[in-house]
């Protein structure tokens, strides 16, 4: 017997995470993210979905980042009407993240329309919060570490991935063929995250390939931190920090936390600016197994930062003119509330743009990042005059080291392993270290790629078919 696999994301790009299994008639759908960054993928989520959403049974989620869930709704809202299965602390997460983005879309549609700078007219979300509350009806828990039936006798089994809380890596046996989803690997002696479970056997292995070609530093983070936050204060300045309201600001949090706690920062007021944020940072003290602190150590990192739920809160932050730290999502600078910031403090050569962690090809903080002199935000051209800084070892992404630490933590070779969720020099570099010190067979697919996979026969790849 055989199953075909489909890549219908994260193939040749970071972003839009979706994976189709195919069983005879049955299909599923590993991960369902939305593309971020160019335009050319922002444009692809307006796409007509390659296969009918009403044909899949089910949507299993490796964890709660929008380039990995963020699309559901818009399926939903197209024809989906199956399971979509999850750990318990992604389906929490995903309870104010789908929200949100709804939320999100909705007002930057009505924010284009109001000032007149979108190609469409009218500007319309890609979904509204109606369509994400009607995904999360759709949402099931499943545990870690047990088997679940799904339809058409696909058999689930969740691992711990570390990354961010709930993130898993998920083997599926279907059709007597086994594949292995690493999601987004965490790294390992995280202060924070659990580390990766060991890799499950499976006949197929897909792996993301976000750092592939790159080790993190080895520096110290908070002392990084530290340092880029004293500096930026004796000028009189503000650090924006562009963050991922799941993962990254929690992260932040804690080292803040750390730092007060040692005396460094004592008159330095941090802002945490996004209700989603917020929300997150509550669940994380709820969700124990899924990282290292105890309960005390969250709630000091909960408490180091002051919350800014409202607009009007958002908006006398940004009017504030005493140095300070805004937290605020989003972490490649995409949308949301630190666009207005960034407005606010990217012209101030006193100020610091501080990213943490991967900025992904055609974001804002990847132009920055590089040493872009405007940014363009809401139709307008905004000068970069402060100073931009990024703490890579921040980063909540395996790095390469990691990534194949992990492969050689089961003994098993698979008979092919696809490599995804990287650019496509870093999914190459991974694919080179796999087959040179591995012994592997290994291929990075290219996006609408479909591949066959069976017990015995070799892979069949049918490139473009689903283009």
């Amino acid at each position: 017997m055989s199953i075909k696999l489909s890549f219908l994301g994260a193939a040749g790009t970071v972003t839009g995470s979706k994976y189709l299994l195919e069983n005879g008639s049955q299909r599923l759908l590993i991960d369902c993210g939305l593309f971020q960054g160019e335009r050319e993928l922002r444009e692809a989520n307006w796409a007509r979905f390659p296969v009918d959403p009403a044909s899949i049974s089910a949507v299993v989620l490796t964890h709660a980042h929008l380039d990995h869930c963020g699309y559901l709704p818009a399926l939903v809202k197209s024809g989906f009407r199956g399971d979509v299965l999850c750990s318990e602390a992604t389906a929490d997460l995903c309870e104010i993240l789908l929200r949100d983005a709804g939320h999100l879309q909705e007002g930057d549609a009505r924010f284009a329309n109001r000032h007149g700078f979108s190609r469409h007219k009218p500007a319309l979300p890609l979904y509204t919060v109606e369509d994400a509350e009607a995904t999360l009806r759709q949402l099931w828990t499943i545990p870690f570490h047990q088997t679940q039936t799904l339809p058409g006798g696909a058999q689930l089994r969740l691992v711990r991935a570390g990354h961010i809380l709930g993130a898993a890596s998920l083997k599926l046996e279907w059709g007597g063929v086994s594949i292995l989803f690493s999601g987004d690997l965490g790294r390992f002696n995280d202060p924070l995250m659990v580390d990766p479970e060991p890799r499950l056997a499976s006949q197929y292995l897909v792996v993301e390939s976000t750092y592939g070609d790159r080790r993190h530093p080895q520096s110290d983070p908070q002392s990084e931190l530290e340092d880029i936050v004293s500096r930026t204060v004796r000028r009189g300045g503000t650090v924006v920090v562009p963050a991922f309201a799941v993962g990254r600001a929690q992260n932040l949090l804690f080292y803040f936390a750390r730092l007060k706690a040692a005396g460094k920062l004592a008159n330095v007021p941090i802002f945490l600016d996004s209700p989603m944020a917020v929300n997150a940072s509550e669940i994380f003290c709820h969700h124990r197994k899924d990282h290292k602190l105890s309960e005390p150590d969250c709630r000091s990192s909960c408490a180091v930062a002051t919350y800014m739920r409202s607009v009007e809160d958002s908006k006398r932050l940004s009017a504030m003119t005493i140095p300070k730290v805004i937290i605020s999502a989003s972490g490649m600078a995409t949308g949301g509330r630190v666009l207005h910031h960034l407005k606010r403090f990217a012209p101030d050569p006193k100020s610091t743009i501080l990213f943490a962690g991967y900025q992904a090809r055609g974001t804002r903080g990847a132009a920055m990042t590089a040493g872009a002199t405007t940014i363009r935000i809401h139709g307008e051209d905004i000068p970069v005059r402060a100073d931009v800084k990024n703490i890579s070892a921040l980063s909540a992404h395996a790095d390469a080291e990691e990534i194949m630490a992990w492969l050689k933590t089961s003994n098993s070779a698979p008979r092919m392993t696809f490599i995804t969720h990287g650019e496509p020099a870093a999914s190459n570099a991974l694919r080179l270290r796999i087959e040179s010190e591995l012994g592997w067979g290994a291929t990075v697919p290219a996006q609408m790629e479909v591949v066959t996979l069976s017990q015995t026969e070799p892979v069949s790849i049918a490139r473009g078919a689903r283009s």
